[in-house]
């Protein structure tokens, strides 16, 4: 029976969400699989993936073939550095702890990247937000400045339009008292 590691889609429309599964080559795309091995979401960035690492690897070492995504994703995690390293064990080109010692350095180096990557992210994110703020304070400044423009124009008109009044007044009282 011919394996094959591949994704298996779960999700709704416009957000999947994959298991990685080991199935039979001949069963369908989201049918019956023989051994569940990590699950893969791509909504998220990074991309979410959790992974059984020795699981894999024992599937690719009984003969199993990783589809073209799978198997990015599994190099992705390690899996199939795990798997090359075992193949040097079994040939006695090194020994268990010193592929243990590589892989963990490995694993150490690639979530060192990944967190930068969440941190450039992070930082991106707070750059953005701290624009967004800096332009709505310029916004608020400005309209504070228009209202305060506006009531000192209104005040102004009323001011003239009381002086005015008074004029008309005095002027009328003058002209009362020529007569």
């Amino acid at each position: 029976m011919p394996v094959k590691l591949r994704l298996q889609r779960h999700g709704k429309k416009g957000k999947p969400f994959y298991w990685i599964v080991a199935a039979d080559a001949r069963s369908k795309r989201d049918g019956k699989y023989l051994e569940k091995l990590g699950t893969y979401n791509p909504n998220t960035n990074p991309a979410t993936i959790d992974v059984d690492v020795d699981g894999a690897v024992k599937w690719l070492q009984n003969g199993a073939q990783p589809t073209d995504t799978a198997k990015n994703i599994l190099s992705y995690k390690g899996v199939l550095l795990k798997n090359h390293l075992a193949g040097g064990v079994k040939k006695g080109a090194l020994t268990q702890e010193q592929a243990d010692a590589k892989f963990e350095a490995w694993v150490a180096e690639k979530e060192g990247s990944v967190n930068a990557k969440k941190d450039g992210l992070a930082k991106d994110a707070a750059a953005v937000k701290a624009k967004a703020l800096e332009a709505e304070k310029e916004v608020n400044a400005k309209r504070e400045a228009d209202a305060a423009a506006a009531q000192a124009e209104a005040e102004a008109a009323e001011a003239a339009a009381k002086a005015e009044a008074e004029a008309a007044k005095e002027t009328e009282e003058s002209a009362n008292e020529e007569e």
